[in-house]
């Protein structure tokens, strides 16, 4: 048994034993979703170490389009770490219009249609490397590529981010628990108030700025 895996128990809390992995993962993903809220760019080098740990963890539930979306959101993570570094007066915080709404919108709904059928088939696709079928390949996709576009917004310093997010945790909650990762399911909890706040505390630096 390694460190990562996810047999591998740090402490259990009332009955749920919690892996090392899975601990690391949602501490680490407390923090960057905290900072994020904050506008800080702080938010981005815990979210490495976030993306890591669940890239790992995914990997060992079935939940493949979540996994893929950790090495989607490692790539993001360094161009918005550079984007806020680099130039944060031009990256004050501002909102879309709507057409850009709209294909956002058109873009989440074609995009999990896709992502679905994929990973829905990815045992038959590859079997090599993906032996078990994907649990709730749809529901995953949704939240892959509500992600997706959630974080090039962040990365931006977009207010929409903040609805997205918001939703994707609300999706996250539910499915996490059917599939176990209990203390994962209960930091989306968490995710859902520090979403509200984020996005309270992101109208009012706009109003202000």
């Amino acid at each position: 048994m390694t460190f990562f895996d996810i047999n591998n128990i740090a402490f259990e809390i009332i009955g749920y034993k919690i892996s090392y992995v899975e601990s690391i993962g949602t501490l680490f993903g407390l923090l960057s979703v905290y900072f994020a809220t904050k506008a800080n760019i702080l938010t981005w080098s815990t979210g490495i170490i976030n993306e890591l740990f669940l890239f790992i963890l995914f990997f060992q539930v079935q939940l493949y389009a979540d996994m893929f979306l950790q090495v989607y959101f490692f790539v993001v993570t360094i161009y918005g770490w550079y984007n806020w570094k680099q130039k944060p007066k031009l990256n004050s915080i501002t909102s879309t219009n709507l057409n850009t709404k709209i294909w956002l919108a058109s873009g989440i709904i074609v995009g999990t249609i896709i992502a679905g059928f994929l990973f829905a088939n990815i045992h038959l696709y590859l079997p090599h490397y993906f032996k078990t079928k994907a649990a709730f390949p749809f529901a995953d996709s949704f939240v892959m590529v509500l992600s997706i576009i959630s974080t090039v917004l962040l990365a931006q310093k977009k207010m929409e981010t903040w609805y997205l997010w918001f939703t994707v945790d609300m999706v996250c909650v539910f499915l996490f628990f059917k599939k176990g990762i209990a203390f994962l399911a209960l930091e989306y909890l968490v995710f859902l108030g520090l979403a509200t706040y984020g996005l309270l505390n992101w109208k009012k630096q706009l109003h202000n700025g």
